[in-house]
């Protein structure tokens, strides 16, 4: 395991795993890659530890890690952890099962990752009406008639209330003959149709960067395609890095000398307290 703050983190929302999941990597990579998948979280993947337990150089694993990276299986970047004194940030290695393109990574650092589409599955409304025959079994429910109420649960759901209210509501007080039981069901969900009570949505404040996989240079997820910075891509930047206003790269030596320049050194600062001491 590595040092804390340091190690493997997943990435949210990994599709189960399968043989073919690394299957569009290289052999090496594949095979890289499918190691690092099944460590624990906070394990320590770095090119020294890996060379140790894979038949692989730390060359040829600094290599395999670019090439899955680029893949979007990987980022390296920081991530700020509260404590009950600070806020400390921390080294963060994400690994992700699934490959990312650039648009999901820079979602994941705002914290408003896409969800995944998932298979269509019962709503909990249509849950609660078919098991409705197991507390009462005078209101059992066929096929239909689970799906024509589903809406008006949901809307009890929509308001707040719990499955243990909309069944209590559904099935307590109930005639000794129940003729229709869909007809009733349907009644009482208009005539006890509960006020609206919203709950808050909790709100989270998710602190993230990403870095350059390859010269560890930190930057905003827009630039690091593919998990690399423009210089370490070859290519030539545009603009000057920094804030509007910042001092160029270029130019940081020459202002420093300047503002040095015009500094009083420090022996004539103290002649000059002497001088200002002994007159008085």
């Amino acid at each position: 395991m590595a040092n804390p703050g340091y190690g493997k983190r997943s990435a949210p929302g990994q599709h189960p795993r399968t043989a073919p999941d690394f299957s569009h990597l290289p052999p090496r990579e594949a095979a890289v890659a499918a190691y690092i998948d099944r460590l624990p979280d906070g394990a320590d993947i770095s090119v020294k530890t890996l060379a140790k337990w894979l038949p692989y150089g730390q060359c040829a694993l600094r290599t395999a890690l670019h090439r899955i990276e680029a893949a979007g299986h990987l980022r390296r970047g920081s991530e700020c952890v509260a404590t009950d004194a600070v806020l400390l940030w921390v080294t963060r290695t994400f690994f992700s099962r699934t490959a990312r393109d650039d648009v999901w990574w820079a979602a994941f650092v705002r914290g408003d990752v896409p969800p995944e589409p998932q298979r269509p599955t019962r709503s909990r409304a249509y849950i609660l009406l078919a098991a409705l025959g197991r507390t009462a079994p005078a209101l059992s429910l066929s096929a239909a008639d689970c799906a024509s109420l589903e809406g008006q649960v949901g809307e009890w759901f929509a308001r707040g209330a719990t499955e243990a209210e909309t069944l209590r509501a559904l099935t307590e007080g109930l005639p000794a003959v129940v003729h229709h039981a869909a007809s009733l069901v349907r009644r009482r969900l208009v005539d006890k149709l509960p006020p609206e009570r919203p709950l808050p949505a909790p709100r989270t404040v998710v602190l993230r960067t990403l870095e350059c996989g390859e010269c560890r240079a930190p930057g905003s997820p827009e630039a690091l395609r593919d998990g690399r910075c423009r210089a370490c891509r070859g290519e030539r930047a545009d603009t000057p890095a920094g804030p509007p206003g910042a001092v160029p790269v270029t130019g940081v030596r020459e202002r420093v000398a300047a503002v040095r320049a015009g500094l009083v050194p420090r022996s004539e600062r103290t002649a000059r307290a002497r001088g200002v001491r002994d007159r008085r």
